[in-house]
């Protein structure tokens, strides 16, 4: 995810140095409010093309075209401008030189330096020159660009040797933007997603593939999390944002199930899976939990083996099924509701939804209610991008006022999950995923909930602190139809 040691000593095409300097996008750091010259290169978990295009997009913005090297698609020059307005002769220009690095198929560097000329940097010694010459070349200066010739290796670009002395610097404004484009982006929720993956065989740890054992495991029960106790309750409601496709969620949903089991509180999970599933669900939680049983919950499921398959159907939400049923067997009321909606989208999702959350909430007025779902789905007020959606849990706050949102703070980390693509197109793999500013753990908090003094704008209570995320794949694949253990140390 990190590359040590690079930032310093790069080397360009060019006569100069390359520096970092602050006004180009050195920020202070959150927790010292000290400017930091970094000393890591981000690794982005894309092809090298895909970042490479990304950067384009992103000068392209900005009115520079963007011309990229006959002979290498990872180095591209841009256009260059002047900066103000001054006399031939003292004038400065000033360009984009963009330098990818292909890591492996789906890692990559991207460098981008803003190089500066200077005119007069370029005068060594200015000759006696006959009266009324100046005239001359101020007027043949002014219809001369400097990059007006066309010459190899960039087609299109002007030689850089018009100005034999050139000056680096890396902006890190533009870097941190493309940090953005790749990694602070929402998860895709794919629905309606056609069946085709084969549950050939599946394996539950603990268990042989007969189904024998000595005797049934215990639910992966750790310590608590730190600050939910005053948001466990019977009769409570709290709504956990989950950015889909990474262990650390489930596991600090089982966690809570846990200490609410301890506190002897009757609980229901609910999770993002469709409604439809539920009827294998109660069978599957009313078994014994063999590998013969997950087998059945998984080839009946037409959600599981989805041929393009998104976080939701992770192997450490599987997980969380399963711990659920442990938790069964061993004593607990833990009851789990599948609430999603995978025939219908917007505000006919968020209602139907939050319809059948309603209903499990009345049959189980008692009992504590943990939702799971995606950040946008969770938010107890009107999502800002769509003054017309209603999210479920503004809808759930309405009928319940003792509805509690969190939202999830943690460090750079990966997820898989489903995102367009710089082509328009939609993948689904494993991507690296980074915290806005506000979402960012810093070192010197702990994990847990944080509650707020008042409620965010976007309805969430407080936040759920988990560190460093770390992606979950699909519990069943095509490419290969693995056999799938469910395993402890699969999720932290």
């Amino acid at each position: 995810m990190r590359r040590m040691g690079l930032l310093l000593g790069l080397g360009l095409a060019c006569t100069g140095c390359a520096t970092l300097t602050r006004d180009l996008g050195a920020e202070p750091d959150p927790e010292t409010g000290q400017y930091v010259t970094p000393i890591e290169e981000t690794v982005y978990l894309v092809p090298a093309e895909d970042a490479m295009m990304m950067t384009r997009r992103i000068l392209e913005e900005q009115r520079y075209d963007v011309m990229e090297r006959v002979d290498n698609r990872l180095e591209l020059f841009t256009s260059a401008h002047e900066p103000g307005k001054n006399p031939p002769g003292s004038r400065t220009y000033e360009r984009y030189y963009i330098q990818g690095e292909r890591l492996g198929a789906r890692q990559s560097v991207v460098r981008v330096f803003r190089l500066k000329y200077h005119e007069m940097e370029d005068t060594v010694e200015i000759g006696v020159r006959p009266a009324g010459t100046r005239a001359e070349e101020i007027t043949k200066a002014n219809d001369l660009h400097p990059f007006d010739f066309n010459k190899d290796p960039f087609k299109g670009v002007g030689e850089l040797e018009k100005f034999r002395f050139v000056r680096g610097v890396r902006d890190l404004g533009i870097e941190h933007t493309l940090l953005q484009r790749l990694e602070m982006v929402p998860a895709l929720e794919l629905v309606g997603s056609t069946t085709s993956v084969p549950a050939r065989s599946v394996v539950l740890e603990g268990w042989t593939e007969a189904g024998e054992t000595p005797q049934a495991p215990e639910p992966e029960c750790t310590l608590p999390v730190d600050g939910v106790t005053p948001l466990m309750g019977r009769g409570q409601t709290l709504l956990l944002a989950d950015p889909l496709g990474t262990r650390e969620l489930p596991s600090a949903a089982l966690r809570m199930l846990c200490e609410a089991a301890a506190k002897d509180i009757p609980a229901v999970l609910g999770l993002s899976l469709p409604a439809s599933e539920q009827p294998l669900l109660d069978t599957y939680l009313a078994s014994a939990g063999s590998s013969r049983d997950a087998q059945e919950l998984l080839q009946g499921s037409s959600f599981w083996r989805r041929e393009h398959q998104d976080g939701r159907s992770s192997r450490a939400m599987l997980w969380l099924v399963e711990q659920a049923r442990r938790l069964r067997a061993s004593g607990s009321d833990v009851s789990l509701v599948a609430f999603d909606d995978e025939k219908t989208t917007g505000n006919e999702r968020e209602a139907s939804m939050a319809k059948t959350l309603l209903d499990s909430r009345k049959k189980h007025a008692d009992a504590w209610m943990l939702v799971l779902a995606g950040g946008a789905h969770v938010r107890t007020a009107s999502a800002q991008w769509d003054g017309d959606l209603e999210p479920l849990g503004m809808r759930l706050a309405k009928a319940l006022p003792s509805v509690k949102a969190l939202d999830v703070g943690f460090q750079r980390g990966t997820q898989f999950s489903c995102r367009y693509s710089v082509w328009d197109d939609i993948e689904c793999n494993v991507f690296a995923i980074s915290p806005t500013l506000e979402t960012r753990q810093a070192s010197t908090v702990s994990p847990g909930v944080k509650l707020f003094p008042t409620p965010l704008k976007e309805g969430f209570h407080g936040r759920l602190f988990v560190g460093e995320l770390n992606a979950s794949p699909p519990a069943l694949q095509a490419e290969s139809w693995p056999t799938v253990s469910v395993d402890p140390r699969d999720v932290p």
